[in-house]
């Protein structure tokens, strides 16, 4: 990505596919810091890495306040504290997905004879 990148606020919006809310948001939890002119916000090539990293976190499941925390370390602290970090983070989601993937899975079989259930009471009343 060119370093001398630059989006206006609605330009940013229309990439990344979020509302003028949203976006608001994100700088507001300093998740984003745009240059700002007068009224106008503008991102740079660090803001739309960022901003990349934030949805793609949020697909994961993580919070907001655990990407920004993410965000922080990899500020302060370089690039290994991060990725211990995020490895400890996607551990723990990993377990969390896989937890509601198995109710997800009990949930499915149980509609399915459910639904199996009715077929045959169906065919039943039928004859």
């Amino acid at each position: 990505m060119p370093e001398n990148i630059r989006l206006s606020f609605k330009e940013m919006c229309a990439r990344f596919d979020v509302t003028p809310r949203t976006l608001r948001y994100y700088e507001y939890v300093e998740l984003l810091s745009p240059e700002k002119e007068g009224r106008a916000r503008f991102y740079g090539a660090r803001e739309i890495a960022r901003m990349k990293l934030i949805l793609r976190g949020r697909r994961f499941g993580f919070s907001l306040e655990e990407i920004r925390q993410w965000l922080l370390i990899y500020g302060k602290k370089g690039e290994r504290p991060q990725l211990e970090a995020w490895l400890g983070l996607a551990d723990r989601q990993l377990g969390e997905l896989e937890r509601q993937r198995s109710e997800l899975d009990t949930t499915i079989a149980d509609l399915r004879a459910l639904r199996e259930t009715a077929v045959e009471e169906i065919r039943k009343s039928g004859s």
